[in-house]
């Protein structure tokens, strides 16, 4: 079983042994999962972009406990919503790269 077969099955006995899955319903999940990419983004409210991209170790613990629940939720609300993530980012992906060429990129210029 790979590793995000095996983190959905966790997360489904989680949720089950708790009597929770009653409540995680796609609209409430997506709620959850906005709320946790919200304390993401404040993290970083007041940081420098040169601070953002260089966070401290405390930062940086924090950053993956939100990005972790961030990421519980999203596979979470996938799995409600029977979409598989993999599948459909790739899928995505292959959208963008016919949507936005390299031929038609244009790299930003230093001054």
């Amino acid at each position: 079983m790979d590793r995000r077969a095996l983190l959905k099955d966790r997360l489904e006995r989680f949720a089950r042994a708790r009597r929770w899955t009653k409540y995680h319903t796609p609209k409430n999940l997506a709620m959850a999962l906005v709320k946790e990419a919200a304390e993401v983004v404040e993290l970083f409210q007041w940081l420098t972009p040169a601070q953002s991209v260089r966070p401290s170790g405390r930062l940086r613990a924090r950053l993956a406990d939100e990005l972790a629940d961030t990421y519980i939720y999203l596979t979470r609300l996938a799995d409600a919503a029977g979409v598989d993530l993999d599948e459909a980012a790739l899928a995505k992906m292959k959208r963008n790269e016919r949507r936005f060429p390299v031929r038609r990129s244009r790299p930003h210029r230093r001054r």
